[in-house]
C-alpha cells in the first residue's frame, strides 16, 4: 500500500491550491462591472428624471393655458348672461318705472298747486307729502337697478338733453343756457335711458 501511494504521488503533479490568488482577478473584474452598471443605470435614471421634469413643465404650461381659456370663456358667458338679463328683462321694466316716475311727478305738481290754494294744513297738502314720499321710494328702487338721474347742468349737452322750447337770449354767451328742467333724464348702467327735457336760451 505504501508503495502504491508513493507511486501515485510521483505521477500526480504538485498543484498548490492558492484559492485567493486565483479568484482575485475575477473579483476585481466583477466590481468594475458593477460600478459600470451602476453608472449606466444612474445616467439612464437622470435622463429619465429630466424627461419627466420636462413633461411635467409642459403639462403645467398646458394646464395654465387651458385655465386661462376657461376663465376667459367663463367671463364671456357671464357677460352674455348679464347683458341678456339686463337688456331683455330689466330694460322694459326700468322704462315702465321711469314713466311711472313721470306720472307721479305730474300728479305731485298738481297737488302742490292745489295745496297752495287751500293752505298748508289742508288734506290736499297731506296727499302731496305722501306722494312725495312715494316718489322718493321709487327713486331708491331705480337706484337699486343702477338707474340714476342726469346731474343738473348749466348748459345744454346734446348727448343727454332734449330742448323742448327756447327762450330768447340777450347776449351771445347765454346761448345754450338751461332755464328750466321740465322732465328729468335717466342713465342706466352708463347708457342713456331717457334724455332730460329742458327749456334753454337761444341767441338770435
Amino acid at each position: 500500500m505504501q508503495q502504491l501511494s508513493a507511486e501515485a504521488e510521483k505521477t500526480l503533479p504538485i498543484s498548490p491550491m492558492i484559492v485567493g490568488d486565483l479568484e482575485a482577478p475575477d473579483e476585481i473584474n466583477l466590481a468594475e462591472k458593477i460600478q459600470s452598471l451602476e453608472k449606466s443605470i444612474l445616467g439612464h435614471f437622470e435622463r429619465f428624471a429630466g424627461e419627466v421634469d420636462k413633461q411635467l413643465a409642459s403639462i403645467r404650461n398646458t394646464e395654465s393655458v387651458n385655465q386661462q381659456l376657461f376663465d376667459s370663456l367663463h367671463a364671456e358667458l357671464l357677460k352674455y348672461r348679464d347683458n341678456f338679463l339686463h337688456e331683455s328683462l330689466q330694460k322694459p321694466f326700468i322704462h315702465d318705472l321711469v314713466y311711472l316716475y313721470d306720472h307721479l311727478n305730474g300728479l305731485c305738481d298738481q297737488l302742490s298747486t292745489a295745496a297752495q290754494e287751500k293752505g298748508k294744513r289742508s288734506r290736499v297738502s297731506q296727499w302731496r307729502d305722501n306722494l312725495e314720499n312715494a316718489i322718493h321710494s321709487l327713486v331708491e328702487i331705480l337706484h337699486r337697478f343702477e338707474v340714476h338721474e342726469i346731474e343738473p347742468r348749466e348748459r345744454v349737452d346734446r348727448a343727454c338733453h332734449r330742448v323742448i322750447n327756447f327762450e330768447p337770449a340777450d347776449f351771445p354767451e347765454e346761448d345754450g343756457t338751461i332755464v328750466m328742467r321740465v322732465k328729468r333724464g335717466f342713465v342706466w348702467r352708463g347708457k342713456l335711458i331717457r334724455p332730460e327735457e329742458v327749456i334753454a336760451k337761444r341767441y338770435g
